[in-house]
């Protein structure tokens, strides 16, 4: 019950920063446009970390690992009398 809570809490998160770009088109006033959008903005964040809260650690990992789009290269250091292939020569 709870996972599905924070599910629930993410999928409201997800819509409320899709309806951002929907806004200016609803013939609202400058405005009223600019307090829509904050708090469009405010509650998305709010309750996309809520649903962190209660997804726990895990959850939290996979959507990082899924947000990454490049892995760091790990740097090995030669051995002495080997060139490192990371390394750029120097003249």
């Amino acid at each position: 019950m709870v996972k599905t809570l924070g599910y629930i809490l993410l999928a409201i998160s997800c819509v409320s920063f899709l309806l951002i770009p929907v806004v200016p088109f609803l013939g609202f006033p400058l405005i009223k446009i600019a307090g829509i959008t904050t708090g469009l903005i405010i509650t998305g964040e709010v309750l996309f970390y809520l649903s962190l809260l209660i997804l726990g650690r895990s959850f939290y990992d996979k959507i990082k690992n899924f947000l990454k789009f490049r892995k760091a290269k790990t740097r090995t250091s030669a051995l002495p009398g080997q060139i490192d292939q990371n390394s750029v020569p120097v003249e």
